[in-house]
């Protein structure tokens, strides 16, 4: 199975290897007065087109809040967040609904497939959300990444049917098959194999080098976060470091010293 995916549009300041979603000073924080807990304290991050970057760091440190405020899932206590030129921070929640729908792809952990759909069923769940089916173009691009996910076979098999990197392609399927300007993964290996994750996060690398979309992943594996072309390492809600592309013995280096704080 070929794991290179067909480029396709992305329609606005995404262009060119542009910002996809850019945060600037973005902070977050829950609850009020002695109980206040800061999630995030000032953090600047910009993700390009055709990049895949890892969001790493201790228990605690605000990766899943960054995250989610990234895809729209959660707003900022302040600071700015822009996705394809867009200020997302403030959208209200039809607004949050409609952007997530059509410019984000989510990747989860648990697969978050509906068990009563079939494979198909699933990747187009996006277009139904959207009350349309996907254009014939739209439709042409959908088949050939199901063919090159090698999922052709598997189109009529619920996710019962299918072993966990089976499910996971079909999470990644349904999350390219709108095209999204973002894609989101929340430790998409976490419930596979390791030969398995290997497979999916060389289809997500895949998804930003070959297929042009920006990918964020959160993850705590140095293995899966040196397939990323860079790291971001948080500690106490801010970023302490980036880097280039690492091994993973460097990512596992740098993570015991921010875990022993050096």
């Amino acid at each position: 199975m070929t794991t290179a995916l067909p480029i396709g549009p992305v329609a606005g300041p995404a262009q060119d290897g542009g910002p996809v979603v850019a945060a600037a000073a973005v902070a977050k924080q829950y609850g009020s007065g002695d109980g206040v807990v800061h999630a995030l304290r000032g953090v600047d991050l910009t993700v390009r087109r055709g990049e895949f970057v890892a969001i790493m760091g201790p228990s605690g440190s605000g990766k899943s809040t960054l995250m989610h405020l990234l895809a729209g899932l959660d707003g900022p206590t302040s600071g700015s967040i822009l996705l394809g030129g867009r200020q997302i921070a403030g959208l209200g929640d039809a607004q949050l609904t409609a952007l997530r729908r059509d410019r984000i792809g989510f990747v989860f952990q648990a697969f978050n497939l509906v068990p009563t759909l079939d494979v198909l069923g699933n990747v187009l769940l996006p277009f139904e959300l959207r009350g349309r089916g996907p254009s014939r173009d739209e439709r042409a691009f959908i088949d050939r990444l199901l063919d090159e996910l090698g999922l052709t076979d598997r189109l009529h098999h619920r996710p019962r049917e299918l072993s966990g990197g089976q499910q996971q392609r079909v999470a990644i399927a349904r999350a390219l098959a709108g095209r999204p300007d973002l894609v989101v993964a929340d430790e998409p290996t976490g419930n596979l194999d390791s030969r398995t994750g290997r497979e999916v996060l060389r289809l997500l690398a895949g998804a930003s080098s070959r297929h042009g979309r920006a990918v964020v992943m959160v993850t705590h594996d140095p293995v899966a976060a040196s397939h990323a072309d860079r790291v971001v390492l948080l500690a106490d809600g801010r970023i302490v470091a980036e880097h280039g592309r690492m091994t993973a013995e460097a990512v596992a280096t740098a993570m015991l010293g921010l875990e022993d704080g050096r």
